[in-house]
């Protein structure tokens, strides 16, 4: 007999990489607190470094909440850094959906838990939705990025077929073509080339990441339906545009927000971080006066050179502000990062290195006054969630996307140029902490934070959704192919 057999088991698979599994830990918890059976599915790569940041109990499990593996196919790599981010892709998409459909099957012999009844993939783990499709069962896809980089890779093919990529050659780099307007995308006016995420800049028209992300963004059409980590007021005219093309779309951030309804629990308590975050922190943030510290954290994978990290942290330092700034073990490139005696001398009492923090805590906390970010989305949600106006400083993917809307439409932040320079860091970070410019972004940050706060309560737009979502689609019965 099936242990508790009458009980929907959700199977999320998040994309392999940090700033995906950390919104899919929280989305699985909440599928769970609305009562689903969940297994939740990580690479064995992944899983490997989990158990060696957060040790074996991180990955244990309870009985209706469990975590199973599949390989990635990849070959062995440096166990503390984020993999390749294109060969993985390539990997995926050509050795995943064996393992996966045979995890499903595993699931549905076992008498120790309900036969699986929906899957939340992963938006760019598109290979699952053959298994749903065989198995006649429903599946919603996740895309964990901003509903404005969800629509710029959306657009990737109609940017090849109008020939503006593949690039014609490297002088586009450099010529003042990344300035060209696209003015026929509804929903993004205004957008430059160098607002897209970063991919199509390239001159190889077999170029993987774009040729993924199209494959990925025309698959999700046969998904029963799309989530996004976004709120309607934020992005309204572009999930306009996101809309007319899926059926389905709900909006269900910010995830960390909506999450505050599940009670404190052995599952709320999981953790998805593969880095040992450094709680300590929190302790110096409690004595620092309100609104006076500069958070500096570029997320999971991207790196800076010898050169930007030298120039930032000067720019740090000459600020004579109090930061709190996460340098992880691979954030120079090439280099250990390392500082000299003179600058750790110059920062003493007011400034603080640790290679992890417990980031959504960090940015709430009330003596974070500006986050200086690369703008990945989860950061840049948590920044908008919490009020704290931004230092955009935007490396790759839809990172540029965000950071224009952050700096044009939401206007809640100032872009860092590339060619960091102390003098620039130090001007960025006066004005925003100090300046009429800051004062400005500061008010209308609130005003953000307070509508963020509207869609995940009871009765606002997020919260319905995530509710409608459950009842249209994952716990509509179906014709189960076991």
């Amino acid at each position: 007999m099936k242990m508790g057999s009458d009980k929907p088991h959700a199977i999320c698979i998040p994309y392999p990489a940090q700033g995906h599994v950390n919104p899919f830990l929280t989305l699985a918890k909440l599928l769970h607190f609305k009562g689903f059976h969940v297994t939740f599915v990580n690479t064995e790569f992944n899983h490997k470094r989990l158990v060696n940041s957060r040790g074996p109990d991180a990955v244990k499990g309870l009985d209706d909440f469990q975590f199973k593996t599949i390989p990635d196919g990849m070959p062995p790599s440096d166990p503390g850094t984020t993999q390749d981010i294109p060969a993985l892709c390539e990997s995926i998409r050509k050795n995943c959906i064996g393992p996966f459909r045979d995890l499903i099957k595993k699931l549905n012999e076992s008498t120790e838990v309900p036969n699986v009844t929906c899957i939340v993939s992963d938006g760019v783990m598109s290979f699952t939705l053959e298994a749903a499709e065989e198995l006649g069962i429903p599946e919603v896809v996740f895309f964990t990025s901003s509903a404005c980089g969800a629509l710029g890779y959306i657009y990737y093919a109609e940017l090849v077929k109008r020939g503006y990529v593949p690039f014609k050659d490297e002088s586009y780099f450099t010529n003042g073509y990344l300035d060209t307007v696209i003015d026929w995308i509804p929903g993004m006016k205004g957008i430059r080339i160098r607002d897209f995420p970063t991919f199509i800049r390239t001159t190889n028209p077999d170029e993987i990441m774009v040729n993924f992300n199209i494959e990925q963004y025309k698959n999700a059409s046969k998904a029963n339906g799309l989530l996004l980590n976004t709120f309607d007021d934020l992005e309204h005219e572009v999930l306009e545009e996101i809309r007319s093309k899926y059926e389905n779309v709900y909006t269900i951030g910010p995830l960390h927000l909506l999450s505050c309804q599940i009670p404190e629990n052995e599952v709320k308590s999981i953790s998805s971080s593969l880095w040992e975050e450094d709680m300590g922190c929190l302790d110096w943030l409690d004595k620092r006066e309100p609104g006076s510290v500069i958070y500096v954290n570029f997320g999971s994978i991207t790196t800076i050179t010898p050169q930007q990290f030298c120039e930032l942290s000067w720019g740090l330092a000459n600020s004579n502000l109090p930061f709190f700034w996460v340098i992880r073990q691979d954030l120079v490139t090439g280099d250990s990062a390392v500082l000299p005696e003179e600058f750790l001398e110059e920062i003493k009492g007011r400034g603080l290195l640790a290679s992890w923090s417990p980031q959504e805590q960090v940015v709430v906390h009330p003596s974070v006054g500006v986050f200086l970010t690369h703008n990945g989305w989860n950061s840049t949600l948590e920044s908008i969630s919490a009020g704290v106006p931004m230092i955009s400083w935007p490396f790759f993917a839809e990172q540029q996307t965000n950071c224009r809307y952050v700096c044009n439409d939401w206007a809640i932040g100032l872009e860092m140029d590339n060619n960091v320079t102390r003098e620039n860091v130090e001007g960025l970070v006066r004005e925003m902490m100090e300046g009429e410019k800051g004062k400005k972004m500061r008010k209308r940050a609130l005003e953000w934070k307070e509508k963020a706060h509207v869609a995940s309560k009871t009765g606002g737009s997020s919260f319905q959704n995530f509710e409608k979502m459950i009842k249209e689609v994952l716990e509509k019965k179906t014709n189960l192919h076991f």
